[in-house]
This record gives C-alpha cells, sequence and structure tokens, in this order.
C-alpha cells in the first residue's frame, strides 16, 4: 500500500502535498516477465526525443502543478513526439516485452478457434466484422485470420484495427497484407489506413473504437486494457483522495528520477467523482477511467448489434492496491525515471471490468478463468502434439518450453486471464451450450 510521508521543508509550491513512497519495484509482482528482475539502472544519455518529453512534463508540473497519474501515463505511452509506442517497435525478445502471440503461434490459433467454435454457436452471422483493440505487431491478428480461413467459414468479414501508433499501425499492415496504403490526413473518413489480405479479406485501420462502423462483431482485446492511463486513489478519513506526480525541485543525481509521486491536499475531481463498487473493501487502488470507457462502448456495440468480445489480459480480481510500475529491456524500470524510455503498466482489474459490462443488465461475462485454463480446455495439449510431431528435432524444446510458458501458473499461465463477453439475451441459451474455455 502506499504509504504517506512528511515532506521535508522546500519551496512555497510544495507545502500544499505530501510526499507519497512507493514499495520497491523489486518487491511487486512482475506480470510482463518469467521471472521477476531488479530494476535497470537508468541509461546517462536518454534519447533526444525523451530528454523533451521530461522537459515538457517537467515545465507543464512547474506552470499548472502535480499531475494525475492517468496524464503521466497518457503522455509517457501516446505523446505523438516522444511517446514510448508511437515510434517504435517495443515488442519481442529485442524490446522490452514479450507477448503471448509472440512466444508461440498455439496462442493466436486457440483464439482463433474459440471465436469460431462461438460464432457458428450463435448461427454463424453474416457479414461480421473482426476487430482488435491496441494490435501490437499484428501477430494475434494474423493467427486469427489464418484460422478463419483454413475453416473456410462461408461468410463475409471485415478487419478493424483500433491502433493510435503510426509505427505500429504500419507493422501491423505489414505483417498480415498483401495491399495497403495509408490514407492522406485530410481524408476525412473514419479510417486512416486500409488494406487487403493475400486472400482478399478488407482491413481498415481506426484511431478510436467509435469510429469502427456498427455490425456483428468479434472484438478482442490483448493487452490493451493493462495500458490505459490508472488513477491512483487512496482514502482518506472517509474521503477518496488522488497519488498525484509532482518534480524533484533539485535532483541529486541524473541517475534519479526527476518526479516524485505527492498525495492532492484535497479531493480531485477525479476521486471526488469516483464510486467504487459495492463490497469494496481496499482503502487504496487503481481506477481507469479509459478501461471503464472502453468496455461501456464495448457492451453497448454487442447489445445492440450483436457478437462476442474477448478481453485477455495479466490482471487481477478486485484485490490488487499498487501495481503501476515500468517495464524495460524485459525488467522492471521506475515508472517515473526517464518517461518515455519504457512500457507504463497496471494491472486489470477484472471485477471492476466485469461490473461495468454487466451493470446495466445488456451483457453478460464469462469468467475471468487464467490463461493456463483456458488453453488447455481449447485442446493446446492436442495442438502441441501436432506441432511437435512435424516440428525440426532442433526446434521440438524451443516449441514445448513456448506452450509451457503460456500454461504454467508459476510463468504466465495463472498472471493472465481471459473475460468473454456475450449479449445478455443469450444467457439461457449459453447456460444449454456452455461457452468453450470457461467451464
Amino acid at each position: 500500500m502506499l504509504r504517506e510521508t512528511l515532506l521535508r521543508i522546500g519551496s512555497r509550491r510544495s507545502y500544499s502535498y505530501k510526499s507519497v513512497k512507493r514499495p520497491n519495484l523489486s518487491t511487486v509482482s512482475a506480470a510482463k516477465s518469467q521471472e521477476l528482475q531488479q530494476p535497470q539502472p537508468a541509461s546517462v544519455s536518454p534519447a533526444h526525443g525523451n530528454i523533451s518529453l521530461s522537459k515538457q512534463l517537467r515545465a507543464r508540473i512547474l506552470a499548472t502543478g502535480p499531475i494525475t497519474v492517468a496524464e503521466y501515463m497518457r503522455e509517457v505511452l501516446t505523446n505523438p513526439q516522444g511517446g514510448y509506442y508511437m515510434n517504435r517497435d517495443v515488442f519481442g525478445r529485442e524490446g522490452d516485452f514479450i507477448t503471448s502471440p509472440e512466444i508461440s503461434q498455439i496462442f493466436g490459433e486457440l483464439v482463433g478457434v474459440w471465436l469460431a467454435s462461438e460464432w457458428r454457436k450463435l448461427g454463424s452471422p453474416s457479414p461480421f466484422q473482426l476487430i482488435e483493440l491496441g494490435p501490437g505487431r499484428g501477430t494475434l491478428a494474423r493467427d486469427v485470420l489464418k484460422v478463419l480461413t483454413k475453416f473456410k467459414l462461408g461468410a463475409e468479414f471485415t478487419m478493424h484495427m483500433v491502433e493510435i501508433s503510426p509505427y505500429l499501425s504500419l507493422q501491423q499492415a505489414q505483417r498480415f497484407c498483401y495491399t495497403h496504403q495509408k490514407l492522406p490526413d485530410d481524408a476525412q473518413l473514419p479510417y486512416y489506413q486500409v488494406g487487403t489480405t493475400a486472400t482478399g479479406v478488407k482491413a481498415y485501420w481506426h484511431h478510436r473504437l467509435e469510429d469502427v462502423p456498427p455490425g456483428f462483431s468479434l472484438v478482442l482485446a490483448h493487452e490493451f486494457f493493462d495500458a490505459l492511463p490508472v488513477h491512483k486513489l487512496q482514502l482518506i478519513d472517509g474521503l477518496w483522495q488522488e497519488v498525484l506526480i509532482d518534480v524533484v525541485e533539485k535532483p541529486e543525481s541524473k541517475l534519479l528520477p526527476e518526479f516524485r509521486f505527492v498525495m492532492s491536499k484535497a479531493q480531485t475531481p477525479v476521486s471526488r467523482l469516483f464510486k467504487p463498487i459495492p463490497n469494496e473493501s481496499r482503502t487504496c487502488l487503481e481506477y481507469s477511467l479509459e478501461a471503464e470507457r472502453h468496455v461501456d462502448l464495448l457492451a453497448q456495440r454487442l447489445a445492440e448489434h450483436g457478437g462476442i468480445g474477448l478481453i485477455m489480459d495479466y490482471g487481477h480480481f478486485g484485490e490488487k492496491t499498487d501495481t503501476f510500475r515500468g517495464f524495460k529491456q524485459h525488467a522492471l524500470h521506475e515508472p517515473l525515471l526517464e518517461p518515455g524510455t519504457a512500457d507504463l503498466t497496471a494491472d486489470v482489474d477484472f471485477k471492476h471490468l466485469k461490473h461495468v459490462a454487466e451493470v446495466r443488465g445488456h451483457i453478460e461475462c464469462y469468467g475471468p478463468v487464467q490463461q493456463g485454463e483456458f488453453l488447455d480446455r481449447m485442446q493446446g495439449k492436442v495442438r502441441l502434439e501436432q506441432l511437435l510431431a512435424n516440428a525440426l528435432p532442433e526446434n521440438r524444446e524451443l516449441i514445448s518450453s513456448g506452450y509451457e510458458m503460456l500454461t504454467d501458473a508459476k510463468q504466465m499461465g495463472a498472471r493472465f486471464k481471459f473475460l468473454a463477453m456475450f449479449p445478455a439475451v443469450l444467457k439461457e441459451y449459453l447456460a444449454k451450450y456452455p461457452v468453450a474455455g470457461f467451464s
């Protein structure tokens, strides 16, 4: 839990805030790492873009006062010039973290099989849309497309990628499109890039989920919600207050952060409006308005136009408090150090997402279940045996260890979870024909 400490006497502008000391990163669970590693030392000469971003943040705080953790995350991850995701490849062994689709093709194939199975269970509606939020390199979309094509569904469908990074959208198009084209900035269309796969499927790129046209949709969100900005709230004397980020007036070293956590002197707009879900017992938590908004949009889409949603991410069911952290070169990294050079993330609160999706009564959620359980129930071991039987001897160990990493509870099998969303009108039907992978 965040611990308040007394603020050393300093400049006049600091008197209104209390410093907040967070737990040592070495004690925090590392969800994106196979095993916990110590934070990396700072680079003495960060890239020019990251120096500029740090200066921008510092100037803003000095001019207007401390900012929320959510504002800090948004700038660090998506600032057009120095944002972490905007101009580089951050995935894979050469990047800062590796995702499940990159570890083994089995992951994406089984997700594709699940989508095809549930789509057929609902009567094989056609046409439909395959939507992915935050597609990364496009590996999951490519593997799912391969499955849907192989099954010859006999249905027309289009692909819709929701992506804000120009760099990643190009990578995605190169991964699963035969031809692709970026549209002019003044095109004034709900999409900014188009492509066609080798099998003739049309693909579109959108900046927002709201820009995707209505229609029956199969929606995937893999490691999307963990990157959405969070507000850090703490209950003090019966009122929710917010942890903010302030500058360190005179950093003692270039190896130490230029920023620090402070407690708001009074309630902020978010802490004042925040309403905890029923039976909330935590006095310190992370709250994502963006996650709430996206789940609400997704729930409305599925309820009005039909479809299926599948959220895959690392997270918890309402028990964790302080998970905000950075990742750099596959190790934990101080999140306030050299902003823009490391990924920032927070564990997804699946209890909150489920509550938001179901609160209006139009959506029925299933799960969350652990990733290892889902993949095993979807006959992952059978697919593993098929791959091993056809693999070269020198590749078999890599294939086996990849599947083990995805499913072993001590690695990614328990940390990562799956949550499925269906229109509530299907509740009785799905009780008769249970959702695959969730029971």
